[in-house]
């Protein structure tokens, strides 16, 4: 509860209201301490009348001069709520301050002193007892003229046997039988009070006899009037009036609470009416706040984690909150296609057997009247990027037919059962709209091959897919078609005869195919009389369709971004050797040794490819750096070759070896660079593949050793370790002879790299002879040079850049400009 400040008017209020009353009952037993002593004889049965005598009947004048005075709203308290609320100090009365002195236990005045009460006197919890066991007893006073009491010491009852039967009850406190056995004790050793002060703790069980005891008591204490009710107040209000009732709430109030009182004032504020009810007001302490914050915090987190999860299941399960008529992104739908067979190239063959499904989806009667089915599925196969979805969209477009697509990785999600669900909606809606296409790529994703180790929901999706095959009939019009470049992942079961009847090979084009593909894609580009695409063909083997097309693409941009009127054979030479080779890294910073270095490591590979019979014509040297590699030496066949001879591998040997040869005859064998890395790796393959795969080792013979190489014994891998080792030395051993015999043109070949950085053919050929290259742009023979630090940028907009301290050495005198010239 937070803190209030307007209930600090009414606290002060009430606080100057209370304290001349408070401050005279505490005095009140040190100005009568001081006062004429009185002796009054007394009967014992006017002992058990003074709680009838009323304050008023005394005449005598001192004693009216040390009446102590109460709060007004305590004045007109009923006897029975007043002998509750003043702590008992005896169970008698007495009408002389001797013999109320003598009654009082020691300490307390101590206890009437809050300084001493302090500290003397702390504060103890006491829980279930009535302070019997815990009261300090008195000697009995024998005065002659004294009052005569009955006491615990003269009364019928020991005090050890008190003292057993408290304890008792206060063990069993759900027995009734003791706490009567207690009170009976009591009222026989004269002590109704603590017998009414207990029962009213409503804290004991209780009986017929016990509740008989307690009006007994309570008539020995002269309250027998005032039995309504057996709790503290005797009925609903005991005679209180509103004030009263107010001012022990709010004491109460605030001290359970700890905090601070306000109290309303005003007319009919506070009079425990309808029109007037009680307010109080209290103020929780700074620990208690801070406590209720963390625990809000805490909860509220807890509820709003709980409610997102509950609704993102929601949203993902049942989608109740996505737009009407919104689409579904993995529900299949269908198309319809104008893509024709006139738009695919490179692949006739695949092209004729498609062919007879348009035929079938066209006039299925023409091949059933000789008993022919229609086939249901036919699967796709080949590298990527060779037009497999392409063909699948000129079947439907040449069919006129729907066409239902949907990718492998569509189907499954990441609920249970959500596969196979899709795979029973795509065929439903192929059978609504046969007859129909479907088309279903990267079959692999959702029909690999099963295993004993996989979960039975992993099998779910190819299930129900093998099933919806079977239940295809072949005059339903339903035709399936998919697409993969790793058939050895499908299943058998999916792949047998049935169900995918048919599989058409969607192989790399070949250089008519690869030249129909660019005439195709370069209706739309503005091309130079200077482009020829039987060059372009030849110089591209092995490259799909899409790289092609790609190729066709990054040409016109590059054209585009020169400002050229339209795109020249440079500009796809460009293209080419940047998808092919990677792009040219010109700002790249090489010194003038490592490039002398390349340079000759270049020229190795060149004069060994144009001096090595049954290699590759060559078709390019470079020290420009691209993608990986410092330079590259480029090669191209002829014509497309789909096998190789044992001299042709051994001619790769050759050329792999003629780098790392230059390099030697040139520096020296100790100052070889790592350059030769990739040239290592290259001819390791090829040696390995010919003794262990093609046979072509006179000791090991025609054994296929790569098949299971792990079986193999270890005095095999050690002959077949010898044997690549030594068809590698032996290409080294030929490579270094061969350049030993071509110094000469090695020396000048690797010149024409420093001056030139790239030679086609026909220039490489020249420099060998000693012929010039007229026309040629020579490039710097210097290093390319560092901007220097502090210095600005020429011709940019950039501020100079402040030296670093300590990076820059102390220049010498000034001898000229550096050697070399600025970066090209």
């Amino acid at each position: 509860m937070a803190f209030q400040s307007t209930a600090l008017p009414g606290l002060a209020a009430a606080t100057t209201e209370m304290w001349p009353a408070m401050s005279n009952a505490m005095g009140a037993p040190w100005r009568v301490f001081g006062q004429q002593k009185q002796s009054t004889s007394i009967s014992r049965r006017s002992e058990r009348r003074e709680p009838e005598i009323k304050v008023a009947d005394v005449s005598a004048a001192p004693l009216q001069s040390s009446r102590i005075e109460i709060p007004e709203c305590l004045r007109d308290l009923p006897t029975n709520f007043s002998s509750k609320m003043i702590p008992r100090m005896s169970s008698q009365a007495s009408f002389n301050i001797r013999h109320t002195l003598a009654a009082m236990p020691k300490g307390t005045f101590g206890a009437a002193n809050p300084i001493t009460r302090r500290v003397l006197f702390p504060s103890q919890t006491r829980e279930m007892s009535t302070g019997l066991l815990q009261r300090r007893f008195q000697k009995p006073d024998f005065r002659i003229a004294g009052l005569q009491k009955r006491t615990i010491f003269g009364s019928n009852t020991s005090r050890s046997t008190l003292a057993h039967l408290e304890e008792t009850a206060n063990k069993n406190p759900n027995s009734a039988t003791s706490q009567y056995a207690f009170y009976q004790a009591l009222i026989r050793a004269d002590m109704p009070a603590i017998v009414v002060e207990r029962y009213e703790t409503n804290q004991f069980a209780s009986n017929t006899a016990s509740e008989n005891l307690y009006h007994r008591a309570l008539g020995m204490m002269g309250k027998g009037g005032n039995v309504a009710n057996t709790n503290h107040f005797g009925g609903q209000n005991a005679g209180l009036n509103n004030s009263q009732l107010q001012a022990i709430g709010q004491a109460v109030a605030a001290n359970s609470r700890g905090g601070n009182v306000a109290v309303s004032r005003g007319p009919n504020v506070g009079s425990g009416s309808k029109d007037g009810p009680l307010h109080v007001v209290v103020e929780e302490t700074i620990g208690g706040t801070i406590f209720k914050w963390v625990k809000f915090i805490l909860y509220f987190g807890l509820f709003t984690y709980l409610s997102l999860v509950v609704v993102a299941m929601v949203i993902e399960t049942f989608q109740t909150f996505k737009k009407v008529g919104g689409k579904n992104d993995n529900e299949a739908k269908a198309e319809h296609q104008n893509v024709r067979f006139s738009d695919v190239h490179g692949c006739d063959e695949a092209k004729e057997e498609l062919q007879e499904l348009v035929d079938f989806l066209k006039n299925p009667d023409k091949f059933s009247t000789l008993g022919g089915k229609l086939p249901k599925g036919v699967l796709l196969v080949g590298p990527p990027g060779t037009g497999k979805t392409l063909l699948a969209r000129a079947v439907a477009g040449e069919a006129g037919v729907p066409f239902f697509f949907m990718s492998g990785s569509e189907f499954d999600e990441v609920y249970v059962g959500v596969g196979a669900k899709r795979v029973r909606e795509l065929f439903s809606a192929a059978k609504g709209k046969s007859p129909a296409i479907v088309f279903i790529d990267e079959l692999d994703a959702i029909g690999g091959k099963r295993n004993s180790r996989d979960a039975a929901y992993v099998k779910q999706t190819l299930n129900q897919l093998l099933t919806e095959l079977d239940g295809f009939e072949q005059n339903s019009g339903v035709i399936i078609l998919a697409a993969t470049n790793f058939p050895e992942l499908l299943d058998k079961a999916l792949t047998r005869p049935g169900r995918f009847d048919r599989n058409v090979v969607v192989g790399l084009p070949d250089v008519r195919g690869r030249m129909a593909i660019l005439q195709h894609h370069m209706k739309n580009i503005i091309t130079s009389k200077d482009v020829s695409l039987e060059v372009l063909a030849a110089a591209t083997p092995g490259c799909s369709g899409a790289e092609l097309e790609n190729i066709i693409n990054q040409a016109a941009v590059h054209a585009s971004k020169a400002k050229a009127q339209a795109v020249s054979m440079f500009d796809f030479e460009w293209a080419r050797e940047k998808i092919m080779w990677g792009a040219e890294k010109k700002g790249m910073f090489i010194t003038q040794e490592e490039k002398e270095a390349t340079a000759y490591h270049e020229a190795g590979h060149a004069l060994v490819v144009m001096f090595t019979p049954g290699f590759d014509p060559l078709h390019k040297i470079t020290i420009m750096p691209r993608g990986q590699a410092l330079g590259l030496t480029m090669h191209l066949p002829k014509m497309d070759k789909y096998s190789q001879g044992r001299d042709e591998l051994l001619a790769q040997l050759d050329v792999c070896m003629g780098g790392k040869v230059a390099e030697e005859i040139r520096y020296g064998p100790d100052k070889v660079t790592s350059g030769a890395s990739s040239d290592l790796q290259k001819a390791t393959q090829v040696a390995y593949a010919m003794v262990t795969r093609f046979g072509m080792s006179d000791k090991l013979g025609n054994v296929d050793l790569a098949s299971n190489h792990d079986s193999l014994s270890a005095g095999t891998r050690e002959l077949i370790e010898s044997e690549v080792r030594r068809l590698i030395d032996d290409g080294r051993d030929r490579a270094m002879k061969l350049l030993l015999n071509k110094r000469k043109e090695l020396d000048l070949l690797a010149k024409a790299l420093v001056e030139y950085e790239t030679l086609d053919k026909d220039e490489a050929f020249k420099v060998i002879k000693g012929e010039k290259l007229e026309g040629k742009l020579i490039m710097p023979s210097g290093p390319l040079k560092v901007p220097e630090v502090g210095t600005p940028i020429s011709g940019g907009d950039l501020p100079s850049i402040p030296p670093i301290p300590g990076s820059q050495p102390e220049k010498p005198a000034d001898k000229g400009p550096p050697a070399g010239g600025a970066v090209a």
